[in-house]
């Protein structure tokens, strides 16, 4: 089972994702895309890494907009897997949405 993050390594580990706020044990960002298409470009996108790494974040969809919640379940909290799944998020949506400004 991967181990919880330190409040330290949690704070390191979010000056390397400034787009994802912390909150209790789990990690958030909402981001807004252009049409409903691009955003579930970006879901579809999303799932396949998950699959791949087997650890499934929570994708709320209301229209354009995508909320990902992530957060180790079966450790309680927030591990590794969080922050380097955060990351690949970070890369899909930069990829399909290059301008990035939230």
């Amino acid at each position: 089972m991967a181990e919880l993050l330190t409040s330290e390594e949690l704070t390191s580990a979010l000056t390397h994702l400034p787009a994802w706020r912390h909150s209790g044990s789990s990690i958030t960002r909402t981001v807004e895309f252009a049409s409903f298409p691009q955003a579930i470009q970006v879901v579809n996108r999303v799932a396949e890494i998950a699959e791949n790494d087997d650890h499934h974040p929570d994708i709320d969809i209301r229209w354009r907009t995508l909320t990902f919640v992530l957060s180790t379940h079966s450790a309680g909290g927030l591990t590794s897997k969080d922050t380097a799944l955060a990351t690949e998020i970070d890369a899909v949506i930069e990829a399909i949405r290059p301008e990035s400004g939230e």
